[in-house]
């Protein structure tokens, strides 16, 4: 059958490449039907590589490599896209279901545009296909086959990143469909409001998904890797980073050429630079250039090809972009104090922000090459990325509701006044009875700013029309994203600075505190389970009339011939009581086990915000009547 998904595939190569050609020669409908066609014959060979895995068929290199006869069927199908060459392959997959959903709800009445989006797609398309096939095929044979297969990795044998991928996948692949629209709208020479009504659409139809699959991606880091945080500035955690802050500035970019027609050759710029740095994150993933827990260790052949990829399609891009930009309209005339003002200061924050990013990740690489070893971390991303990014979060709540134009500035003075006098008694309490450090209670007081201001601002634009169930979608999606911001600035500052970190070393009936709580080691026992061996502790935590019992555990596979931590996580309601199982020592003829024991306050808060985040972006998507009757 994999034969089968192997001739589907070539099948979908030809036709992506035929509804390039249709799509540039202005072929509305013949390039909608081959996007249509495309989509289908993958998803068939998609279908294909997945019942290898379910049937264990170890003829096929790739099953033989990542699955084995013991793994629970979940993990057998999430080894289709567990691997750089089944991850590809859900790449080309996605690739091609965004052309053939636009080629099936697109109605911009600009047939020629849309012709040429779909035509631009179907090239993206091809170039990841051709990749897939000839450099990264998951459909090659052994022969003969063997007996059993090696294995997933075992880190990868986990609910959350089982739905990882291809939650990261459809952002990073989405905004393929985004440069499509930019490169198509340059060729027309109308980077219009028809346009970024399109645009807005599909930017956010990525945004959602890869807020939410960083989330995914952060959560299972947080309890698979026994560490105790949430994020690490891993390079591959930069990497999905960057693209989001690039599709941020993007969404709020194009709102002013939907509403205004302004900004029109800015955001088109960013439609492209979205996607250029999805085809940067994909590359440092896969080339081999980066050590860590998430990357695809692959070899660096295949790492230059996706080098190759990413500067042909920004050498047209940005080559197309240098040639239309200059002649595109400039909209309507806009102040500093103004909507439009603040939406590009808040833009150029966040493209600082990313370019902050960048350099953070690739400059021990630039480092390398000429022979020296530098190691950037935490405390570059701390005094760097974070006070970038605090300086937009700060103005946010008092540029929110400026009208477009010109604001009247001195009815918001007093707001900000207010706000900031907020902010600081916030922070003196802080520094005060709190005893928190000043950071700590400046970034305690900035989400309670935060969360304020945009409940403030959905309470000032519901008394307007006096109803607030008659908002429109969009102000709701704001709200909701604003409100998560908030949150998360809350968790993560408290769960940063908060955090309590203890090793005890206990015998069975030993017992030893964190953060007030008195964990007691009541046996450590050997367990089996479907493919693994196991080490599994006991513990009795309490504090005070509080009781809770931890189970952490360290796995080992033999198939794959690796240990795993898993950990312990006791909810309190205001944080996470968390333990991971290290060794046994010898102590005095005694055996002890080492655990690693956290205490991390609001992380739960950290979370909550990025959900809504996401929730925002997916509830923009629809505008719905009552937007229609606002825009009325």
């Amino acid at each position: 059958m994999i034969e089968a998904g192997h001739f589907a595939a070539f099948l979908a190569l030809a036709l992506s490449l035929a509804q390039g050609v249709f799509g540039l020669r202005g072929e509305r409908r013949l390039a909608g039907l081959t996007a249509i066609a495309a989509f289908g014959l993958m998803g068939v060979s998609f279908l294909t590589l997945i019942n290898a895995f379910v049937t264990s068929d170890f003829s096929v290199a790739l099953v033989a490599n990542n699955s084995h006869t013991l793994k629970p069927m979940v993990y057998k199908i999430a080894g289709a896209w567990g691997n750089h060459e089944g991850s590809m392959a859900l790449w080309c997959l996605v690739t091609l279901g965004f052309g053939a959903i636009a080629a099936g709800v697109m109605r911009t009445e600009r047939p020629l545009f849309e012709a040429r989006a779909l035509g631009i797609q179907g090239l993206l398309s091809f170039g990841a296909l051709a990749y897939l096939l000839f450099a990264s095929s998951p459909y090659l044979r052994l022969d003969p086959a063997p007996f059993q297969g090696a294995g997933l990795n075992p880190l990868l044998q986990d609910p959350a990143l089982a739905l990882h991928p291809p939650m990261l996948y459809l952002g990073y692949v989405g905004y393929s469909f985004v440069f499509a629209l930019a490169a198509a709208g340059l060729m027309e020479g109308r980077i219009d409001r028809v346009w970024a009504k399109e645009a807005r659409v599909w930017s956010l139809a990525a945004f959602a998904p890869l807020t939410l699959g960083i989330a995914l991606g952060s959560y299972w880091a947080y309890y698979e890797l026994g560490w105790g945080g949430w994020w690490f500035w891993d390079p591959v955690e930069n990497a999905s980073l960057m693209p989001w802050l690039i599709g941020a500035a993007l969404l709020h970019s194009v709102l002013v050429t939907e509403k205004r027609e302004g900004f029109a050759a800015w955001t088109a710029l960013l439609a492209v630079l979205a996607f250029l740095f999805s085809i940067l994150g994909a590359f440092l993933v896969r080339s081999g250039v980066l050590t860590s827990v998430h990357a695809f260790a692959v070899d660096p052949e295949r790492g230059t090809l996706l080098l190759i990829g990413l500067l042909a399609y920004g050498g047209f891009a940005l080559g197309l972009f240098a040639w239309r930009a200059p002649k595109l309209e400039g909209g309507k005339p806009w102040t500093l104090f103004s909507r439009e003002g603040a939406l590009m200061t808040n833009n150029i924050v966040l493209i600082v922000a990313a370019l902050t990013v960048l350099l953070g990740t690739l400059f021990p690489l630039i480092a390398e090459a000429f022979g020296r070893t530098i190691s950037v971390g935490e405390p570059y991303f701390n005094l760097t990325f974070v006070p970038i990014l605090a300086l937009v979060l700060v103005l946010l709540p008092i540029v929110q509701g400026w009208a477009w134009g010109k604001a009247d500035v001195k009815g918001w003075l007093r707001w900000a006044i207010s706000g900031a006098a907020l902010v600081a008694l916030f922070a003196l309490l802080g520094v005060g009875p709190m005893r928190i450090p000043l950071g700590a209670a400046f970034g305690l007081a900035l989400g309670t700013w935060l969360v304020f201001g945009s409940l403030w601002e959905l309470k000032r634009r519901a008394i307007r029309i006096n109803r607030v169930f008659n908002l429109p979608r969009r102000v709701w999606a704001m709200t909701l994203a604003h409100l998560g911001i908030g949150l998360f600035v809350i968790g993560a500052v408290a769960e940063t600075t908060g955090r309590y970190e203890s090793t005890l070393a206990l015998a069975e009936g030993g017992s030893g505190s964190v953060a007030g709580w008195v964990l007691t080691l009541n046996e450590v026992r050997a367990i089996e389970g479907p493919n693994w061996y196991a080490d599994r502790a006991v513990l009795t935590a309490r504090k005070g009339s509080q009781s809770a019992t931890l189970e952490p555990m360290k796995r080992f596979y033999p198939a794959a011939m690796m240990p795993t931590t898993e950990t312990a996580i006791h909810k309190t309601g205001t944080g996470d009581l968390y333990a991971a199982l290290g060794e046994a020592r010898d102590v005095d003829g005694e055996t002890r086990w080492v655990f690693r024991v956290y205490y991390n306050p609001l992380v739960d808060v950290l979370y909550l915000g990025v959900v809504l985040i996401g929730l925002g972006a997916m509830l923009a998507m629809w505008p719905g009547r009552a937007v229609k009757r606002a825009e009325a």
